[in-house]
């Protein structure tokens, strides 16, 4: 089954979604250079801070608390112990480069953290066999949104569909580092079905998935109980489906890629 991750700062929304089945709280520190990266894009931008970390990890109990800091700067050593002694049990680094920018990244945690790395940039992808032979690296998640500016494409799921993301999870489990991919909506939603999705997250030997905004947008939904609702059956159904993909074969996952890539072809030659 794949880890499911949600984006909150809310201590009573980080417990229905631990308690309805989310394995990674997810705090967004990462604001440099967001904006210009996404400027039009209906994208989230964060307003998350360390102090919303801390208060998370007092309202966890067995969800792990993941946060993700800006990229590297002069001021990350700092931030990166403010988030450890907050108590996160992940730190990711968002769009870096080079095997410097990583080998950097892994020295200021120290190994007293688990370690991921986004992978969203071009370089990124270009460097990342050597990247992942540094050792101390617990995983990678690939960022559809930044990576699918950088090459230029009109939608993000293109990358499942060109090879993008087939070669970097090809080189991940290479060496033998987990991976997740994106984000995904509640079953029978998104632009592109989540049940496709999922289904390409089988395929490829992902590890996990970040609910998107869609899943549950606590904007829309301010009930405890409406939002406790969203989380128990969203979740619900879509392990009840992940059951079903765990028993289907190749025949099967070789006849959703090809249905992807056409619903994606529709959905690309509609846009501007």
């Amino acid at each position: 089954m794949l880890d499911y991750l949600y984006i909150t700062n809310d201590p009573a929304v980080a417990r229905i979604a631990e308690k309805a089945g989310v394995n990674e709280i997810f705090v967004d520190l990462e604001k440099r250079g967001k904006e210009e990266r996404q400027r039009g894009m209906n994208t989230v931008k964060s307003d998350h801070t360390v102090a919303d970390a801390a208060a998370i990890r007092e309202s966890l109990t067995k969800a792990r608390l993941l946060v993700r800091v800006n990229p590297l700067w002069e001021g990350s050593a700092g931030e990166i112990r403010d988030a450890i002694d907050a108590g996160a049990d992940v730190i990711m680094l968002p769009y870096f480069k080079t095997v410097g920018e990583a080998e950097r990244f892994l020295d200021l945690c120290g190994g007293s953290v688990g370690t991921r790395l986004l992978v969203e940039t071009t370089e990124a992808v270009e460097n990342l066999d050597a990247i992942l032979s540094l050792p101390g690296i617990d995983g990678i998640h690939i960022g559809l949104n930044d990576l699918h500016l950088g090459l230029g494409r009109k939608f993000m799921f293109e990358l499942l569909c060109d090879g993008t993301v087939e070669r970097i999870c090809d080189i991940a489990r290479s060496r033998r580092v987990s991976f997740g991919i994106g984000g995904v909506a509640s079953l029978g939603q998104g632009t592109l079905h989540a049940e496709n999705i999922l289904a390409e997250h089988y395929r490829l030997g992902s590890s996990r998935v970040i609910l998107s905004r869609s899943f549950c947008n606590i904007k829309e939904h301010t009930d405890p109980r409406e939002i406790e609702r969203i989380f128990v059956d969203g979740i619900g159904r879509m392990r009840v489906y992940e059951d079903f993909l765990s028993r289907q074969d190749a025949v099967f996952f070789e006849k959703n890629r090809v249905e992807t890539a056409r619903i994606v072809r529709r959905i690309t030659e509609g846009m501007k």
